[in-house]
């Protein structure tokens, strides 16, 4: 089998599972922004996170999901050019979950 026919293994699409039970689905290269998942997801250390490919974080749903928009955002604009315009993240952001997203950026790595 040569490189070409072997699929990349950052297109494989893992789970992030908030602690009240929500799901969401990222493609790998997206969750390895965060050095925690990436640690989770790694497959010199045996975790049952990397066999499964599913992250539990100690989130509610609504935090997770602005924590996995923002991996998006980052992932998709790392590279653009200096004059494209770059939509601002924190224009997303309620004020009242300001501070339970800033932990939970210290907590996963981001």
């Amino acid at each position: 089998m040569s490189g070409k026919d072997k699929a990349d293994p950052n297109e494989d699409w893992v789970r992030i599972v908030s602690n009240d039970g929500y799901s969401f689905l990222v493609k790998r290269k997206v969750a390895l922004r965060s050095g925690t998942l990436k640690a989770m997801l790694s497959e010199d250390v045996n975790f049952a996170e990397a066999a499964s490919k599913t992250c539990e974080v100690q989130e509610r749903a609504a935090v997770t999901q602005l924590f996995v928009e923002y991996l998006v955002h980052k992932t998709t604009y790392e590279g653009a050019p200096p004059k494209e315009e770059i939509p601002e993240f924190m224009d997303r952001i309620q004020p009242q979950m300001a501070l339970e997203l800033l932990v939970a950026a210290d907590y996963l790595e981001v």
